[in-house]
């Protein structure tokens, strides 16, 4: 009869056993959910790099528009507009897609208009990015002075209180 009773007493799980289960299956769940947490995290700052990227070619695209234009309009240079005593943008320039002339860096943040889903400086809800723009007249080779114009663009914005900068270099001729 004790035979069987001590059978009886084996078949099920003794409480440091099933403390252990809980534990294990714990871990795992933690650490599932750590890895989405930092996947959610990386991919939300590789998408505010992605916009900023294509924020700062935007502004390099502006200042060649300017420069086009000037040509088209057979304006007095091909760089009015873009160098001083015609603009004066000692500390950077912003301007936005709309815009045709340069002017003083504000620190404002772009919006993004919610209709069109363009980023300027009008009408829409104000993001985190800035954009500065520099243009300076190197002195040196490969770009002459008068002749090429360096256009620096910086994107910053700021993320968990760490701030973050892209930037985009670009050398324009007065190729026509």
């Amino acid at each position: 009869m004790l035979k069987c009773l001590n059978v009886k007493m084996n078949k099920g799980f003794t409480l440091m056993e099933a403390i252990a289960a809980i534990f294990v299956i714990t871990a795992g769940l933690v650490g599932v959910l750590s890895l989405v947490s930092q996947t959610i995290a990386s991919s939300t700052f590789s998408k505010d790099k992605l916009i900023a990227a294509y924020l700062a070619q935007e502004g390099i695209e502006i200042v060649r528009n300017i420069r086009d234009t000037n040509w088209i309009q057979n304006a007095p240079s091909w760089n009015t507009g873009l160098v001083p005593p015609s603009i004066d943008c000692s500390s950077g320039c912003q301007a936005d897609y709309t815009d045709q002339t340069l002017s003083g860096f504000t620190g404002n943040p772009l919006n993004i208009d919610n209709v069109t889903g363009y980023y300027g400086y009008g009408v829409g809800n104000a993001t985190k990015f800035t954009r500065r723009i520099t243009i300076s007249e190197p002195a040196t080779l490969p770009c002459p002075v008068g002749i090429c114009l360096n256009v620096k663009v910086e994107v910053f914005w700021q993320e968990k209180g760490v701030q973050h900068k892209v930037e985009a270099q670009e050398n324009l001729y007065n190729w026509y």
